[in-house]
């Protein structure tokens, strides 16, 4: 059996039983070979020196060209090519961009693998469409599977949601617990539980933001490294901003410092804190193959509420006297 990412790459797709002819070949001779065989494709013709790919003829050009002209004359001598590890998807916008009916396979060293004929070429446009959209439409495989989903029965639907929920409700268990680590010194300053769901919050509403962005990425090929930096100081920047608002506003309505001091930090450090771990979680879950559009959003939201009110009551036991 064949694996998946083998079917995925360009050499999966090629033939080699495509005209093949060699550069000092006439014309009149090439065509000649050709007559009365039966090929896979004949849009184009490979033209090959010792085993090493030397260009593309197409047979609309073959046969308008002199027919004691060699081959090496009429060719393409700079055709559209792709290695054979390369993903199918770059075969196809290679041959696109050399407005070419097929596309040569080569290897490393460039000796010829193959041809993508160009029905072969139209269904892999196909295919990569319908799996974008899919992607689009926050599923992995095709548009099949799209379909599926929204037609399930109740049990699978239960199946795909409830374990991610779980892991919700052993979250919303540990905050309890947190919190109730800092009872203490909740009862001692209640106002400092009053910015406790604003704190989380806030947070919550960063990260939902950056998860979007990265799930939606990630869906059209945008990798985490092109991301990361802007993501991150947008981040920073965003809990500085919110900072700023906050400790003047809690100041102004409450009067104490050292409490709208300690919201302010949380503020800046959780905003920070939540854009990288919503970047970090839909890249890792996608890397396990894992569709983030279903796990990103609540195993973001435990681990970003969790976060958050541990900093947040951590900074107010530095704070707050």
């Amino acid at each position: 059996m064949i694996a998946a990412d083998v079917l995925d790459t360009a050499a999966a797709h090629a033939t080699r039983d495509v005209p093949v002819v060699e550069p000092a070949e006439t014309v009149r001779a090439a065509l000649a070979r050709m007559q009365g065989r039966r090929f896979a494709s004949a849009a184009v013709v490979v033209v090959c020196r010792d085993g090493y790919l030397a260009g593309l003829v197409t047979i609309e050009r073959l046969l308008a060209a002199p027919p004691d002209s060699p081959v090496g004359e009429v060719m393409d001598t700079d055709p559209p090519t792709v290695a054979g590890h390369h993903d199918q998807e770059a075969a196809v916008w290679e041959a696109l961009r050399h407005d070419e009916p097929g596309l040569a396979v080569v290897d490393a060293e460039g000796r010829w693998l193959g041809v993508i004929p160009p029905q072969r070429l139209l269904g892999l446009l196909l295919a990569e469409h319908d799996e974008d959209v899919a992607r689009l439409s926050g599923y992995l495989a095709s548009t099949s599977t799209a379909r599926t989903a929204t037609t399930e029965l109740v049990a699978r639907r239960l199946w795909h949601r409830l374990p991610w929920l779980a892991v919700g409700f052993v979250g919303a268990m540990l905050a309890a617990g947190v919190v109730d680590a800092f009872r203490g010194q909740l009862e001692r300053e209640v106002l400092i539980a009053f910015f406790i769901p604003g704190v989380v919050y806030l947070a919550d509403a960063v990260g939902t933001q950056t998860v979007a962005l990265v799930v939606r990425g990630l869906s059209v090929g945008v990798g985490i490294r092109g991301i990361v930096v802007r993501e991150s100081v947008t981040g920073a920047v965003i809990g500085l901003l919110v900072a700023a608002v906050s400790y003047a506003f809690t100041l102004a309505v409450w009067g104490d410092a050292e409490v709208s001091a300690a919201v302010a930090i949380a503020l800046l450090a959780a905003c920070s804190v939540a854009a990288v771990v919503a970047m970090v979680l839909p890249w890792a879950l996608s890397r396990l193959g894992i569709d983030p559009a279903f796990g990103s959003g609540p195993l973001a939201t435990v681990v970003q509420d969790l976060l958050s009110i541990v900093i947040y009551l951590g900074v107010t036991s530095l704070v707050v006297t």
